[in-house]
């Protein structure tokens, strides 16, 4: 598999925000599972944000603000110094702690710094894992302008020796943040040596029953079939190509599951969310996807 020559893929800084969550436990080991093959460094942040509190309970406590919020820095302190020593004694990364809103605070460092990856769990999980994001991870998702890997079940991760990837879904709408999409799914597949699948849901037909719209389904088909094939021809590509109609979520989750995909990559224009057919679905794929989901 041959990429552009002009899109470099690089993975050589990764920023960790962590919570200090079971779910940042994941997070991190995908983390060094990437570092281990990339030779990258990892930053590991965490934020503190403004203190949240209640008047009448710091006047009964007597607590003053200065106070509760030195007592809460030492804290963090401590804690993001101790973090995963134990659970990955071989994880080194520099860690920093800032203060302020964190999302603006992960999206600033991101950007100032030239990361070229953000690793960070989402809020998702369980039986509600469908219906939650995280407004940190969707502020981030939205505001970033280098890709960002989540998913729902990062607090499942195995252990760092088991993280494989065989298998790449690029999810596209075909619209003009896909060539990009498609580039850097096809370098992380390369570098990974995994299969990569090409994915492309065109409008449901559902609602239209009826032989007089099978033509119309056929022709969306073959539309998006040629579209993809030149799109491939720019990239450099050869993936097999899965197209069929249906909502953007529930098509990319299937293809993710019968592919056993181990990472699906979606299109994300920088400081403008999620583009074309995938914009108004990007929470919905990330809370579905049966693995993480990187956002380029």
């Amino acid at each position: 598999m041959v990429v552009l020559e002009q899109f470099m893929f690089s993975l050589s800084k990764i920023l960790l925000p962590v919570d200090f969550s079971p779910r940042a436990l994941g997070a991190a080991r995908y983390a060094e599972a990437l570092a281990d093959r990339y030779g990258a460094q990892i930053t590991m942040l965490h934020v503190i944000p403004p203190p949240q509190y209640d008047i009448e309970l710091m006047e009964a406590a007597a607590i003053p603000l200065t106070e509760m919020s030195t007592s809460r820095k030492a804290a963090a302190e401590e804690q993001n110094r101790t973090f995963l020593n134990q659970e990955l004694p071989g994880f080194r990364p520099e860690r920093r702690l800032l203060e302020g809103d964190p999302a603006s605070e992960i999206v600033e460092i991101a950007h100032n710094e030239g990361f070229n990856l953000i690793l960070m769990p989402t809020h998702g999980y369980g039986l509600f894992r469908r219906f939650i994001l995280g407004s940190v991870t969707a502020k981030v998702l939205h505001d970033a302008d280098c890709p960002v890997w989540t998913g729902v079940h990062l607090e499942a991760a195995p252990p760092v020796e088991s993280i494989q990837f065989r298998t790449v879904v690029a999810a596209v709408d075909l619209g003009k943040q896909s060539e990009k999409t498609v580039a850097w799914a096809a370098g992380f597949a390369q570098e990974t040596k995994a299969r990569l699948v090409i994915a492309h849901a065109t409008p449901s037909m559902d609602r239209r029953t009826g032989e007089f719209y099978d033509p119309v389904r056929e022709d969306l088909a073959k539309d998006a079939a040629k579209r993809i094939a030149e799109l491939q021809k720019a990239v450099g590509t050869s993936a097999e190509v899965v197209i069929d109609s249906g909502d953007p979520p529930y098509f990319i989750e299937s293809v993710a599951r019968k592919q056993r995909a181990d990472l699906v990559v979606i299109g994300r224009g920088a400081a403008a969310g999620i583009f074309g057919r995938l914009r108004a679905n990007a929470y919905a794929i990330v809370r579905q996807s049966p693995c993480p989901v990187v956002s380029v």
